[in-house]
């Protein structure tokens, strides 16, 4: 199959723009990866593109190279603008072509593919009397991907990950298209790719890629489908040595992630499975107790010390003691206790607490209270009996589902009702709590290099 790829506009002609994109440039990377995508993965594949770098090329010396090379198919990539008002997705064959015509039926297939990935607006499969669609002698699609002048389509626009996401689902219906044959392994060498969780939407995935980062771990998203199913990869590394793999499967599942394998290359990954969205409720506790609570001393000098119970208590129970004292942060307004809940309870958690009149449940000590919270998480993420030795002093464990809510997002709804962005609030308090961690961890590393 011989492709002409064509990047449209360039050098002088910059196409559309829009808050400090120009389309050419756009155009060029979303046909690099492309051409990258096919060559590295497929088999009888030529290409030929219009242009390699930001020159100028006149259509009509794209569509004669086109037509004196023999391509079977021109692909032209494109974004679009109309006064900032229109969003979304099309592409285009020759008006003169029925709905029917072979090109139609590859712009069909095409069409499908690149709208599963890219996240945009589907504004329909158009027909244009385009000097590309009209005067190349073989079959011709243009696409426009997104405006590049509309705000929530330029913000998408702008992220390589999703270029490489379009890129991915041009290739995708190319294939399918022209039933192109994936390549043997190169050399016999076996490629191990450790894969840090495989997730149905796509900003799962990228919350596991930004808290990998936080732990010093680099990855990036890849996209497979399955079965007709979309899924987006966290790829943490790729190894031809399967020890250096495990080494790495190690270092991800000791930062918190237990979804993470092994997959070799070439293998058909049948069974991803994505766990629900939001970090495991049950892991390490990362974050130390003395950061934890200067953090919180941060806003109120006069928060409780409980962060040396919120560790200690959380590895008992194997649950992540530092988000839940970024719950308990949440739930007592960075233990100001400004709702029903008052400090002499020591219910850090609202455990029973409903209104004025039912300020819920009070606990003899600070550490109970905290024991009391840590229980009460891990009768929702566990299904396993109480740690040897800890006696029950949550008095709603037994009113919980056991094992119903696996992940902190997971809660939304049952900790708190209707608490439909529960989950997310703990954890962007502890996001900001992993910020001022790494803020003081720098100020501290200058200190010591002066």
């Amino acid at each position: 199959m011989k492709l002409y790829l064509d990047p449209g506009h360039g050098g002088t002609d910059s196409g559309a723009t829009g808050y400090g994109l120009l389309e050419k440039n756009v155009n060029l990377d979303i046909a690099r990866r492309i051409q990258n995508l096919l060559t590295h993965n497929f088999e009888n594949v030529d290409i030929l593109m219009s242009r390699n770098s930001d020159e100028t090329k006149s259509l009509n010396a794209r569509s004669n190279e086109a037509n004196a090379w023999g391509a079977d198919f021109y692909l032209s990539i494109h974004c679009n603008a109309y006064n900032g008002n229109a969003q979304g997705y099309e592409d285009y064959i020759h008006s003169s072509l029925s709905d029917s015509s072979q090109t139609a039926q590859y712009r069909d297939i095409i069409h499908e593919e690149i709208i599963q990935l890219n996240r945009l607006v589907n504004r329909g499969k158009k027909k244009a009397n385009f000097h590309v669609l009209r005067e190349t002698t073989m079959h011709a699609m243009l696409t426009e991907n997104g405006f590049i002048d509309h705000p929530e389509d330029n913000k998408l626009i702008a992220d390589e990950n999703w270029r490489q996401d379009v890129a991915q689902g041009h290739v995708n219906g190319l294939a399918k298209a022209f039933n192109l044959k994936r390549k043997e392994q190169d050399s016999g060498e076996t490629i191990y790719k450790v894969i840090a969780g495989a997730f149905q939407t796509r900003d799962n995935a990228e919350n596991r890629v930004e808290y990998l980062q936080n732990q010093g771990i680099d990855s990036f998203i890849t996209t497979v489908t399955i079965s007709g199913t979309t899924w987006y990869r966290v790829q943490a590394g790729a190894f031809s040595i399967r020890e250096n793999a495990e080494a790495r499967l190690e270092e991800v599942k000791n930062a918190g992630i237990q979804d993470a394998y092994i997959l070799t290359e070439g293998e058909v990954d049948q069974t991803p499975k994505e766990k629900p969205s939001g970090y495991s409720i049950q892991g390490n506790t990362f974050l130390s107790p003395e950061l934890m609570q200067r953090f919180v001393k941060e806003i109120n000098q006069d928060a409780p010390n409980l962060a040396n119970y919120y560790l200690n208590l959380g590895k008992k129970y194997n649950i992540r003691g530092d988000i839940a004292f970024a719950q308990a942060i949440h739930e007592t307004d960075y233990f100001r206790f400004t709702g029903v809940v008052k400090p002499d309870q020591n219910n850090y958690a609202g455990i029973g607490a409903t209104g004025p009149d039912n300020p819920g449940a009070s606990f003899d000590s600070p550490e109970q209270g905290v024991r009391a919270h840590i229980q009460h998480l891990y009768a929702y993420a566990s299904t396993k009996p109480l740690p040897k030795g800890e006696k029950l002093v949550d008095p709603r464990f037994d009113l919980v589902t056991r094992g119903s809510a696996p992940t902190w997002i997971g809660l939304n709804g049952k900790w708190a009702v209707p608490g439909d962005n529960y989950g997310q609030m703990i954890l962007t308090i502890y996001q900001k709590m992993i910020d001022f961690s790494v803020n003081e961890l720098n100020q501290i590393r200058n200190k010591l290099s002066k």
